[in-house]
């Protein structure tokens, strides 16, 4: 899903309990009645920041609540798994959003429990892709991929352990760089390829075969 500005995160955020929003960190946010989670030790949003919001939100809130976690790819693991059980449970006034220029860095059980909106306006925006050379080369192959390479490629990502980890953690960078190369290139055919990634990652998610589903839905 695309978005056209920052005016328009609250507006879509109070829809669902966790929205991420692709866009450039130093953005201007203006959201009503906000928590703000940022990298406080060394660069990283720490465990202890995420107890601490938890403790706030215990509370039963009479008002909706935002909580604006900037940059989520800097939580670290133990702060990301303990954002994840506040998730798990967010109420119903409580809308997590989280900002990153990386949604491929964010725990695939977060990017899962989440819907993914992207900024249309390439202004201000990384393209770099953070990840190691053997892996963007699978995904570029991924993305290229056509229907009778489909089925090597997905035993290839299937093969990394864990299986299901490993597939969702791929098709999240592949959705990552599909976004950068329309941001570089303003070439519409990577666009239409996102839905395809999507389904593929959510169906992942909820236990789908590895291979199955990206053979069946990048087709």
């Amino acid at each position: 899903m695309w978005f056209d500005s920052a005016a328009q995160i609250p507006e879509i955020a109070i829809r669902g309990g966790t929205s991420i929003f692709v866009m450039p960190i130093g953005a201007r946010i203006e959201v009503p009645q906000a928590i703000l989670l940022e990298p406080v030790e060394k660069s990283f949003i720490t465990i202890e920041q995420v107890r601490q919001i938890g403790a706030k939100l215990r509370l039963k809130q009479t008002e909706d609540r935002f909580i604006i976690v900037r940059p989520a790819d800097k939580l670290t693991l133990d702060a990301a798994n303990a954002f994840l059980k506040n998730l798990e449970e967010p109420g119903d006034k409580v809308h997590y959003i989280l900002i990153t220029e990386q949604p491929s860095q964010l725990l695939p059980t977060i990017l899962s429990r989440s819907m993914i909106y992207f900024l249309r306006d390439k202004q201000g925006f990384s393209t770099e892709i953070q990840a190691k050379e053997e892996q963007k080369q699978l995904v570029k192959k991924l993305i290229a991929g056509k229907p009778a390479d489909l089925v090597e490629i997905a035993e290839k990502v299937a093969k990394k352990k864990p299986a299901r980890a490993a597939a969702m953690d791929t098709l999240g960078l592949a959705i990552e760089m599909l976004q950068k190369s329309y941001f570089i290139t303003g070439k519409e055919v990577f666009v239409k390829k996102i839905p395809k990634f999507l389904t593929a990652y959510d169906n992942i998610s909820k236990n789908g075969h590895v291979k199955l589903q990206i053979v069946a839905n990048l087709c």
